[in-house]
This record gives C-alpha cells, sequence and structure tokens, in this order.
C-alpha cells in the first residue's frame, strides 16, 4: 500500500512539474497528435474533465494538461475608491484608539515593560550615549554653523520625541554628521545672502540673545532662523512622504550608494574642520567644488595658522584615536566603551581655563553657553522660498538613513520596524524641535552602536540620554565656556574614522560586486569634489543608469541538458551538460522591451543562425535561377526543374529544427517586446524552423495574447511551463515527421 501510495504521488508530481499550457485558435488537442475523430473527440472530452492521463497508449512519452484560466473579474474603480474613501475618512471610537496607538507605540510598549530584566540595561546605555553625546552635540553644532547650545538642543528633544513615537528598540536619534554639513552650507550661504561676512566670528554673548528686540538679529541669531526654518521644511517633507506613503523611494538608495555618499561627505567635513585646528578664520566655501576651494582657502591662509590650536589639536588626537581603537578592539571585553570626547572635553576646559590660553594665544574658544531654554519661536516664513529646495535631500537622507538603521538592528534582535512610522516620527523629531532653535537629526550609526553594546533594550534608555543632556542645559553647559574650538574639530574629525575606513573593504567589495564598487566611488567622488547634494543626485542617477544598462546588455546564453535529469543549464558554464541533437534552447536573462530588443535578436541570431542572411540569400538564388531559367527557351520539363531546385532551397539543411526561448528569467514584456517576439517567429518561420516558448508567466502570457501573438497564427503556437517539456514536444513531433517545419505548429 505505502509503495503504491509512492508511486501516485512520484506520478503526480511528475505530471505537474511538466505541465503545458496550449494556446489553441482553430484547432483541437487530438488534431495535433494525429488522432482520428473519434480519438480526438475522446482525448478533448477527458482534457474538458480534467484528466490527468496520457492520451493515448503511443503518446505517453508526452501527455499534455491544459490548464484552464480562471475569469477574471472586472474591478470597478469607482467603487473601490469610494469603498477606500469611506474606509479612511470613517472615525469610531475604535478607529481613534488604534490611530492613535499606531501614532504613539510608546503606548503599547511600555506598560508591558519588564522593569526588573530591562532598567538597568536601558539606564546603563543611556547614561553612556548621554554622556558621548554632549561632546559631539557641542563640535556638530559648529559644523551645522550654528551655536553650541542649539546642539544639545537638537539632541535634547530628539531623544524625547524618538521615544513616545519610534518603533525601533535599538538606534539613537539625534545629530548626525552629513546632515549637519548639509545644513551648515545652507546657512552660510544664505548669512552671507543677507550681508555678514562670512570671515567675522561673531563672538556677541549668546546671553544677550534671549533680550534681543525682534527688530534686530546678529549672525548667530540669523543662522538658528535659517537652520531652524530648513528643519521644518525637512520635517514637513518627511510627514508628508509618510502621509503620501512614499517610503518607497529610499528603496533607491542603496547600500553602496549611502555609504559612497557618507564617505565623500566626510572628507567634506574633515576639511571644513581643519581651520578650527589650524586657528585660522577662512569661510566656509558652498557649491560645485567647495573641498577644492576651502583647501585654497587653507593654504592661502596657512601663515597665520594658531600655535597653541594646532598644539592642542594634535594632543587632543594622540589621546582620542588610541581610545577610540581599544574601544573598537575591545568592545566584546569591556562593559563600557571608554568616553574619550568627555575626558578630552574636561581636561582641555580645564587647561585652557587655568591656563588662560583665550588671552595669552588668542585661542577661539566655545565662549557662553547659556543654561535654561529660549523661549520657542515659529520658523521665518519668508525663508521658505529659498530654503524649501535645500531641505528635500536632507529629508530623503534623513528618512533612508533612520530607516535602514531601524531595519538592520530590528532584523538582528528579532521585531519588526514599520518604515511609514519611522517616517512620521523622525519628522516630527524635525518639526517640533523647530520650534525650540534646534536643526534636522536622524539616525546615527555610531551611537547606535554604543546603544546596543551597553545593554539598551528598549527606547526608555532615550530618556535616560534626555536627562543627562538636560542636566548639562540646566547646569553644566556654562562651564564649557573656555573650551577650545579645535578640541571640538578634532571630535568631529576623529568621528569620521568608519566612513574613512570604508577604503579598507573597497577589495571585498570589488570581488563580490564590481557594478556596487563603481556606483560607491562615484557618489563619493562626486559628492566630495562636486557637493554633497549633487553628489547625492549624480549616485542616485548613476545607480538607475547602472540598472537599465544590466538589463540594456543582459547575459544571453545556450542552454544543454544533463544527462539523466531534467536540467537544463548553461553551456558556457558548466563542463558536464549536452547539446541536445536538432534543439538549440536560448535563455535572455533580462525583461525584453525597447531598450534591448535589438540586443535580443543579436543575441538569438548568435546562438542559432540569422535567418535574416538567409532569406536574402534565398531570394538572390531564387532571382538568379529565374535569370537562368528565362535565358533557356524550354517546355514543361524547365519549369519543373525550376520548382525542384526551389523546393530545395526552401528545405536548407540546419544543425537545428527547433528553437526554444527559455523565459523563465524575462519578467515582462512591453509593445516593442511582443513586436520583437512576432518578428522573430515569422522569421524563422520562412525558413522552416519552429520556435517553442517555455517558463513564461502569466505577465508575459497576458502580453504575448493582447499583442496579438496567439492570434496571428492560421491555427495555433504553443507555450509550455517546463523547457523539459518543450524538448520533450519537439522531439516526439520531430521523430513522427521527420523533416517538419514551422507549418506543422502555423
Amino acid at each position: 500500500m505505502q509503495r503504491n501510495l509512492n508511486i501516485h504521488q512520484f506520478v503526480s508530481q511528475r505530471i505537474s512539474y511538466f505541465l503545458t499550457v496550449y494556446i489553441l485558435s482553430g484547432k483541437s488537442v487530438g488534431e495535433i497528435f494525429g488522432m482520428t475523430s473519434m480519438e480526438a473527440n475522446n482525448a478533448d472530452n477527458m482534457l474538458a474533465l480534467g484528466s490527468l492521463s496520457s492520451l493515448d497508449a503511443k503518446n505517453r512519452k508526452y501527455s499534455p494538461i491544459i490548464l484552464e484560466e480562471e475569469e477574471r473579474k472586472t474591478l470597478n474603480v469607482k467603487k473601490i475608491a469610494v469603498k477606500k474613501l469611506k474606509k479612511c475618512c470613517s472615525c469610531t471610537p475604535t478607529k481613534a484608539k488604534d490611530f492613535f496607538v499606531d501614532l504613539f507605540p510608546v503606548i503599547r510598549w511600555f506598560p508591558k515593560y519588564k522593569w526588573k530584566e530591562w532598567i538597568l540595561g536601558d539606564i546603563m546605555s543611556g547614561l553612556i550615549v548621554g554622556i558621548l553625546l554632549v561632546p559631539q552635540s557641542i563640535a556638530y553644532s559648529l559644523l551645522a554653523g550654528q551655536e553650541p547650545i542649539y546642539g544639545l538642543y537638537t539632541s535634547f528633544f530628539a531623544c524625547i520625541i524618538y521615544f513616545l513615537m519610534g518603533t525601533s528598540k535599538h538606534i539613537s536619534v539625534g545629530i548626525f554628521g552629513v546632515l549637519c554639513l548639509m545644513i551648515g552650507q545652507v546657512v552660510d550661504r544664505e548669512v552671507q545672502y543677507f550681508g555678514y561676512d562670512l570671515y567675522d566670528v561673531n563672538k556677541t554673548a549668546q546671553s544677550e540673545m534671549f533680550n534681543q528686540s525682534t527688530d534686530f538679529c546678529d549672525r548667530s541669531c540669523l543662522a538658528i532662523r535659517v537652520g531652524s526654518t530648513l528643519t521644518f521644511m525637512a520635517g514637513v517633507y518627511q510627514i508628508a512622504m509618510g502621509i503620501f506613503q512614499v517610503g518607497f523611494i529610499s528603496v533607491y538608495l542603496s547600500d553602496s550608494l549611502l555609504s559612497g555618499f557618507a564617505t565623500g561627505a566626510s572628507f567634506t567635513i574633515l576639511t571644513s574642520q581643519v581651520k578650527y585646528l589650524l586657528g585660522i578664520s577662512i569661510p566656509r566655501a558652498h557649491g560645485p567644488g567647495s573641498l577644492v576651494q576651502t583647501w585654497v582657502y587653507i593654504f592661502k591662509n596657512i601663515q597665520r595658522t594658531n600655535v597653541c590650536d594646532v598644539i592642542t589639536s594634535a594632543l587632543c588626537l594622540l589621546v582620542l584615536v588610541p581610545l577610540k581603537e581599544i574601544n573598537e578592539c575591545y568592545k566584546s571585553k569591556l562593559k563600557a566603551p571608554i568616553p574619550g570626547e568627555l575626558l578630552v572635553v574636561v581636561v582641555a576646559t580645564l587647561v585652557s581655563h587655568y591656563g588662560h590660553l583665550n588671552e595669552k594665544f588668542n585661542s577661539t574658544i566655545a565662549g557662553n553657553i547659556p543654561t535654561g531654554f529660549m523661549a520657542p519661536t515659529p520658523p521665518d516664513w519668508s525663508l521658505i522660498p529659498r530654503i524649501a529646495a535645500d531641505a528635500l535631500p536632507i529629508a530623503i537622507i534623513g528618512f533612508a538613513i533612520t530607516v535602514s538603521l531601524s531595519e538592520m538592528f530590528a532584523k538582528k534582535h528579532g521585531y519588526t520596524v514599520r518604515a511609514n512610522q519611522e517616517m512620521f516620527a523622525i519628522g516630527t523629531c524635525n518639526i517640533i524641535p523647530a520650534f525650540f532653535h534646534s536643526f534636522t537629526t536622524s539616525a546615527a550609526l555610531a551611537k547606535t552602536l554604543v546603544k546596543e553594546s551597553t545593554g539598551c533594550k528598549t527606547q526608555l534608555s532615550s530618556i535616560v540620554t534626555a536627562l543627562v543632556l538636560l542636566l548639562v542645559l540646566l547646569v553644566i553647559a556654562p562651564l564649557f565656556y573656555s573650551l577650545q574650538k579645535c578640541v571640538l574639530g578634532v571630535i568631529t574629525i576623529v568621528n569620521l574614522r568608519g566612513a574613512l575606513r570604508k577604503f579598507i573593504d573597497l577589495p571585498r567589495m570589488w570581488k563580490v560586486n564590481k557594478v556596487d564598487t563603481v556606483i560607491w566611488f562615484v557618489t563619493m567622488l562626486s559628492s566630495a569634489l562636486i557637493s554633497t547634494e549633487l553628489g547625492l543626485l549624480i549616485g542616485v542617477s548613476f545607480s538607475v543608469i547602472c540598472v537599465i544598462v544590466r538589463t540594456q546588455v543582459p547575459r544571453a546564453t545556450t542552454l544543454g541538458h544533463l544527462e539523466g535529469t531534467e536540467i537544463y543549464e548553461d553551456l558556457g558554464r558548466y563542463k558536464n551538460l549536452q547539446n541536445l541533437t536538432g534543439i538549440k534552447i536560448f535563455r535572455f536573462e533580462a525583461p525584453l522591451y525597447y531598450a534591448n530588443k535589438e540586443f535580443f535578436k543579436t543575441s538569438l541570431y548568435k546562438h542559432t543562425v540569422d535567418p535574416t542572411l538567409i532569406i536574402v540569400a534565398k531570394k538572390k538564388a531564387e532571382r538568379q535561377i529565374s535569370r537562368e531559367m528565362e535565358q533557356k527557351v524550354t517546355g514543361n520539363s524547365g519549369i519543373s526543374n525550376k520548382n525542384d531546385v526551389t523546393v530545395q532551397l526552401s528545405k536548407q539543411e540546419f544543425e537545428f529544427h527547433t528553437i526554444i526561448i527559455d523565459c523563465s528569467v524575462i519578467q515582462f514584456l512591453d509593445t516593442a517586446g511582443v513586436a520583437t517576439v512576432k518578428e522573430v517567429f515569422k522569421d524563422y518561420k520562412q525558413i522552416g524552423i519552429p520556435i517553442l516558448l517555455s517558463n513564461c508567466n502569466a505577465s508575459v502570457i497576458d502580453s504575448l495574447r493582447k499583442g496579438g501573438y496567439f492570434e496571428s497564427c492560421n491555427i495555433h503556437r504553443l507555450v509550455f511551463y517546463s523547457v523539459h517539456d518543450a524538448v520533450m514536444f519537439a522531439s516526439n513531433v520531430h521523430q513522427k515527421n521527420g523533416d517538419w517545419e514551422a507549418n506543422t505548429f502555423c
């Protein structure tokens, strides 16, 4: 019993695997096999009843099965649209509750918080990230063209808002160097536009800005107005993308593209910080070629180098770089990373304060950092027309980095994140803080790695980080008055190690995928040498071009058969494959559309035979024979000889009698693709070689049907579900009919 059951299962699996779709028009299935009318009727009846048995004992080598397609229901677009509108616009208590809970995920997970298991890890990670975030917030403020206090505001509000709205348990949202660079370029451009000298380092005490009148706004005030308005617009874009669910645009920012963009931007960031390390005052160049222009400014003013700042920078580098390396090498053994940045900031501040470095050596310092919070102010609406376009790439980069990091850590720890909710969260992290003198935020990889490695379990750690920042804002901030700006520049540069180390991975990346490596190089060079915004655009455009080129010139191969199996693979790749006698199997590894239709024909002709050349040669030979026959005065025997020669020409011998096209990798056909298939079929038909299609998906079959591929033939054409089925059919018909032609099919 068990044996019979296994045989039955085996036969059923084999039959299912060799399913064949026949698109018939004008001839029954029985007639294809040359049956009598009675046999044909019986066969049709069997197929109509869904029988899976053979048509006849003589035809067991090939037993076709016809699949009857489901009737497609006509879509009532108006009805569907009205239904969806009613669903979206209706409001019930349950739906309102679900909406509120989805918008603020903390409501769902916080009541289930496991205090005994998670609280210690969240407190530890929150404290460590907060300690690291204080000097980084101050340092990145300079990169964004802002005063140090605004960087602390930005990090504080971002931590609280993401705690309420984020779906990732591990990412750290705050200041990100690349976004700070992009903001700083816009800020400097607008500050210069309104008449402020970029060489001027405004030393007006920031406390005076709390009481300034609305009629006056100094350079620092204008800078934060531009920065907060830019941040507001970036948040609006992100919220709008979330509402319209266009988060899919982030898929066009591949890992290699984002990595190249970050590395290229890192060169620009490093270049912008060199002036602080040397203690010279130069304007920040903006626009295409800003990196080269900045180095020109540096070398023109190199004679003004402040020796005190250079020595301080060198000492800080000698301390920070080894500490970073120790943290990296022994991260598995260290319970918490060594807070090198905080140690350097504390020691440098004490040395600068008690050594009076500002008074004695004119070393630039952070200046007064006020405590408390400024009164909220709305963005400057008059600036929106000037900076709206600049906010779009900032919004896209911020969202793409946040979502990619969220999904990476969610996959690692076995939970899911909602990309659309992440867009709402990061957009809100930009819109609300824009009213509180903050600038754009996103997730940051370095701080996220620290947060994860120190035991973070939930976003409650963000609240701990916010409390650390709040302590600094309310009490500790003024103590950083004497901190040298060159120390902040060193902190920024040292944190670029991760992006700059991507050069070490280039040999491995080249070995894995050369196209991705080229995309990385193009994006990196354009971001560094041209500009960050244009570099991103160039990178995306080049990536799209690479995809188009790869489909325009894809691989096209001839398949061979692995003896004793039903496997057909590339003859040029595997050794133990055999050519089938009389059959050519061609595979085209791309969609067939207008851009690659000529390449498809060229590749097919190259792997088989060019029918156009044979047709032209045949016509030329016929004309030559006609001229020769006209020169002779013959009777009926002459005409007979002419006809005999024509028949011989039409039956020219080839190495194969059938071409099978494996369509398994052809995802779709456009109008040009359907026309190309019809043209190829017609050309080969004229030289007596039929074409069979196999492994066609439903989309390809629909395109062929709508394009009239099955209707333009007098009788029928065949489409098979597998290459082996097509081979069996072609061999069976050839053995039965001998030198059969395309007219056997059509």
